[in-house]
């Protein structure tokens, strides 16, 4: 996909960017409003679908009280991408659905993204939407290496195979109608996932994976918040984050 193409086919794609969460875990400011380098999470997150030729329109769900605000601070940066800031849910599930109300109509493949999942290369979000075109689901993923062990008490239990264990990253992709439909059905069913390809497969669609990297990983812990100020500096002009394509995965 080149950048003449992508361009020509960007009023059809929509990132969806649930950023309503509180960061309990991280503590202290939610990790979307913190500044990383020179802007917060938030906006250096729009900021590589901003550089996205093949993405037209970001839709972000933002804590109820402070929808004004992080409006005024994201146009502030002048963002053509952004199309809409709305109130966000209880959860990420009902965040991703307050937004794609917001999802102006030519569009027919959306995204969904962590907003803080800075490190995310245009590559593998080139990588994501041809997926979609071509099988209509699709999600960033990385195989597991590590040894998989259950807790049992204060002891180890079972080892837990690896094999065929991913993962899962964002952005996910999707035919708007099947994401549409997904999120009509758990919401009338009561049905709560921790993401939207668990959602999607409810359906019976299958969602197909594409190689994510260990770099895009989500800020949740204050060690992430330490090793993401570590990297930035490297990775804030680096030439992968913005190059459309890619030979190999990171």
């Amino acid at each position: 996909m080149d950048a003449a193409d992508a361009r020509a086919g960007s009023d059809e794609v929509a990132v969806l960017i649930p950023a309503a969460g509180r960061g309990r875990r991280l503590g202290g400011r939610p990790k979307q409003f913190r500044v990383l380098g020179e802007h917060p999470v938030l906006v250096q997150v729009l900021l590589s679908f901003e550089r996205h030729p093949a993405v037209g329109h970001a839709v972000v769900a933002a804590p109820k009280d402070r929808v004004a605000e992080v409006t005024d601070r994201v146009r502030a940066e002048g963002l053509g991408v952004l199309t809409a800031v709305v109130g966000g849910g209880d959860n990420r599930q009902a965040s991703v659905r307050h937004a794609l109300r917001a999802v102006p109509d030519p569009v027919n493949r959306v995204l969904v993204h962590d907003a803080a999942r800075p490190f995310v290369a245009a590559a593998q979000v080139t990588a994501v939407l041809q997926a979609v075109r071509t099988d209509g689901a699709a999600s960033l993923a990385v195989p597991v290496a590590d040894t998989l062990r259950r807790g049992d008490g204060d002891r180890f239990g079972d080892t837990v195979s690896r094999e065929d264990l991913h993962r899962m990253q964002t952005p996910q992709g999707f035919r708007r109608q099947w994401l549409e439909q997904a999120h009509r059905h758990a919401s009338s069913a009561d049905v709560t996932a921790t993401d939207d390809v668990a959602l999607v497969q409810r359906m019976d669609h299958d969602v197909v994976p594409v190689a994510g990297s260990r770099r895009n990983f989500k800020i949740t812990t204050p060690d992430d918040w330490m090793l993401a100020q570590q990297l930035w500096p490297a990775w804030k002009d680096a030439p992968e984050r913005f190059r459309l394509s890619s030979s190999a995965s990171t």
